[in-house]
């Protein structure tokens, strides 16, 4: 057994998805590109742990400890932890502290662990007590609607909100997109004229940065390094 992962959409317009997994024998993963941030909790031989991960540029081989669990909360994009700026967070993380399998703390309070069924629960809590933010704006833009700010001021919106430029995360988006494309069986060359790439060697470099794997990869899984979830989400415009 390698990396087993389970996720879920969720219809809280605070959460992009849900997932937990095990890790079974694999020590490594290739961590893809997103630009979510995350809250995950881990137990490893009977330690628990918790931590906010930021957004990642770009792909990179991570360490995974053999025979954990793990659960995950991926925030939607334009949510943010006011005390925890996004922007501080791109590439690295926060520990949680006293973290046990029944509570945590949060801002000074008890909370009890979240699970795969209540997470929508846990992070309505955690907007109530304004842990988590949404800016409306970041969202509607995403959503399709046309922003009533300018585009100095949206773009300020999106870095405040995502720690990213608006072009960083469709960037990111696409190729992830063009990722579970390829691992369906779609065609390099369809996907390049689906996803509005200049050409081959365009997605190629795309892939790689974002994905850390080739499309010949990609067609053939790792199972001693395994990605890390990939799943689709609405179309949205390449940049």
């Amino acid at each position: 057994m390698s990396l087993e992962i389970e996720s879920r959409p969720s219809e809280l317009p605070y959460i992009e998805r849900v997932w937990r997994s095990r890790s079974g024998d694999v020590s490594a993963i290739m961590s893809v590109a997103t630009s979510h941030w995350e809250l995950v909790f881990w137990e490893h031989r009977g330690e628990v742990r918790a931590a906010v991960l930021g957004p990642e540029a770009k792909a990179s081989r991570a360490p995974v400890p053999r025979d954990a669990v793990f659960f995950g909360i991926s925030f939607a994009l334009g949510t943010s932890m006011p005390h925890i700026p996004d922007s501080r967070l791109v590439g690295g993380n926060a520990a949680i502290p006293d973290v046990t399998r029944r509570s945590l703390w949060l801002k000074g309070s008890a909370w009890h662990v979240p699970d795969f069924h209540n997470a929508e629960a846990f992070v309505l809590r955690m907007v109530r007590e304004g842990i988590v933010d949404l800016d409306p704006t970041v969202a509607a833009v995403l959503g399709g609607a046309a922003p009533d700010v300018s585009a100095r001021t949206l773009q300020r919106r999106f870095v405040a909100a995502t720690g990213q430029t608006q072009g960083a995360i469709r960037q990111v988006h696409r190729a992830r997109q063009a990722a579970v494309l390829i691992q369906e069986g779609i065609p390099a060359h369809e996907v390049v004229h689906r996803l509005g790439y200049f050409d081959q060697p365009h997605l190629a470099r795309s892939l790689k940065r974002y994905v850390g794997r080739t499309a010949t990869q990609l067609g053939a899984p790792d199972a001693a390094e395994p990605l890390s979830l990939l799943y689709k989400t609405c179309p949205w415009a390449p940049a």
